[in-house]
């Protein structure tokens, strides 16, 4: 559900298959996914890691890997959305965004200057857990870089005239986003799936509280919630560990602020509106978007590998028995997906589809009689393995470049995935056996009745829907 996350970059959950836009419909057969030869015989190789930490506090885990005379620096603090104060949601996207736009020493366009004249790259991101900022430069740049990004976290200055540009930019964004079907309906659907719960709210928050953003708000926020004792940095490239080390000690020694250990996030314990059916109406609309979900697993959870297999075969994938069933036979739809989306603390699993007004009761019964099907009767043994060599295949890919090792490195530290999970992961995905996938299917295919939201024409679809649940119907404008 795109639209929960930040409009700047984060990373994808370990080997997860991501909904995706597929191409137009055909009424062609399913052809059988081709293993990816060229990557799925190819050895994972993953550097040697080196560990330190600053006088301030900083974790630091350096790799050195060559030949390219580049490296990678990613600086990842437990400041997601999650940790938005109560009334200010989206203020941890707000505050990120502002840490480029000047600092107690150089203002936006003197950072940019910098970057862009040694060649680098510069970005900085927010999800549900983490805020984090990354750099790509020439590794003869590499300690100038360092220490600008050590510049944008200690002493972001915030200046008056660009939190005002910023908060009109976000508020513009979101009277736009009234015109995507589709974003309006993935954030019912969090609101939906997670309620009052940390993760409940869309990672840039809502008109009603971004609108009341002050300069003293994202001050805050980086004094109460960015330190660097919940922070880590990561650096992959063409740089001796111990010139990190030393470079790291000079850039941050004197970070200072922030909390002594990350927030603690619950699990979810229910979700919100299990078994009920919310109506976005848009009287406008000739389509319905269709979501549906209901429990999954947090990140580094035991059953993330049958869980993701399973997920392959149901709707991962072009493939797939939902897309083959919903698109291929039946012609309801362009694109239907299914994934699993795994946070630190809790995930849910969700399905995300749309299709023409008239025929928004079918997709639904279609979609749920396939869910249905995976958790009763599992996955046959030849599904399973072309999901294996599927996900087995693509997966060399996160060892192919600096920022991807950077962001596994990251991901296995801050979720507990053990160092090993990388060189490990294709012989865990092969262990997976029908009867694994069995068990997670009965568990996360809708053993319960789903939460339901269908974004369209309220007046036609509301009579579609009776019996699948308790319904209510509110305006796309709550969503705002």
């Amino acid at each position: 559900m795109a639209s929960r996350k930040s409009r700047t970059p984060k990373s994808a959950p370990r080997g997860a298959a991501k909904k995706k836009t597929p191409a137009r419909a055909t009424k062609s057969a399913p052809r059988k996914a081709a293993p990816v030869k060229s990557s799925a015989s190819r050895a994972l190789v993953f550097p040697t890691l080196h560990e330190s930490t600053t006088s301030s506090g900083l974790r630091v885990v350096a790799a050195e890997r060559g030949p390219l005379p580049m490296v990678s620096m990613r600086l990842v603090i437990r400041a997601g959305s999650s940790t938005d104060p109560a009334g200010k949601h989206g203020i941890a996207d707000f505050a990120a965004r502002l840490l480029r736009r000047g600092t107690r020493r150089l203002n936006a366009e003197a950072i940019d200057e910098a970057v862009e004249f040694v060649g680098a790259s510069l970005g900085v991101g927010v999800g549900e857990d983490t805020l984090s900022v990354a750099i790509t430069t020439p590794a003869e740049h590499f300690a100038q870089m360092l220490g600008i990004m050590g510049q944008l976290v200690q002493e972001p200055s915030f200046p008056e005239s660009e939190v005002v540009d910023a908060r009109d930019r976000a508020l513009a964004q979101f009277a736009n986003d009234l015109d995507e079907p589709s974003v309006i309906a993935d954030r019912a659907m969090v609101q939906a799936l997670w309620g009052n719960h940390p993760y409940g709210h869309d990672v840039s928050g809502s008109v009603k509280t971004v609108s009341t953003f002050t300069r003293e708000d994202a001050v805050r926020f980086h004094q109460e919630r960015m330190g660097p004792k919940i922070a880590m940095l990561v650096v992959v490239g063409s740089v001796d560990p111990k010139r990190v080390a030393a470079a790291a000690e000079e850039s941050f020694a004197g970070w200072t602020g922030g909390p002594d250990a990350p927030m603690v996030i619950p699990p979810l314990t229910k979700v919100a509106k299990a078994g009920k059916v919310i109506v976005v109406d848009k009287p406008d609309q000739t389509q319905s978007q269709v979501r549906m979900g209901g429990p999954g697993y947090r990140m580094g959870h035991e059953d993330y590998f049958p869980a993701t297999s399973m997920n392959v075969a149901l709707g991962g994938g072009f493939t797939s028995r939902l897309m083959n069933e919903v698109r291929v036979n039946r012609g309801l739809t362009y694109g239907i997906g299914c994934w699993f989306d795994a946070m630190n603390a809790a995930g849910i699993f969700a399905l995300s589809t749309f299709t023409k007004t008239e025929s928004t009761r079918e997709i639904i019964d279609v979609s749920l009689a396939e869910i249905a099907k995976m958790r009763d009767s599992g996955i046959k043994p030849g599904e399973l393995r072309d999901a294996q060599a599927y996900m087995g295949g693509l997966y060399p890919l996160r060892t192919e470049t600096n920022e991807s090792i950077a962001s596994s490195i990251a991901d296995m530290r801050l979720h507990g995935l053990g160092d090993d999970w990388v060189m490990n992961f294709r012989d865990r995905l092969r262990a997976v056996t029908p009867k694994q996938v069995a068990v997670v299917a009965k568990k996360y295919c809708f053993a319960e009745p789903p939460t339901i939201v269908v974004l369209g024409k309220a007046d036609a679809v509301k009579k579609q829907l009776r019996g699948l649940g308790p319904t209510s119907v509110v305006q796309a404008s709550e969503y705002e």
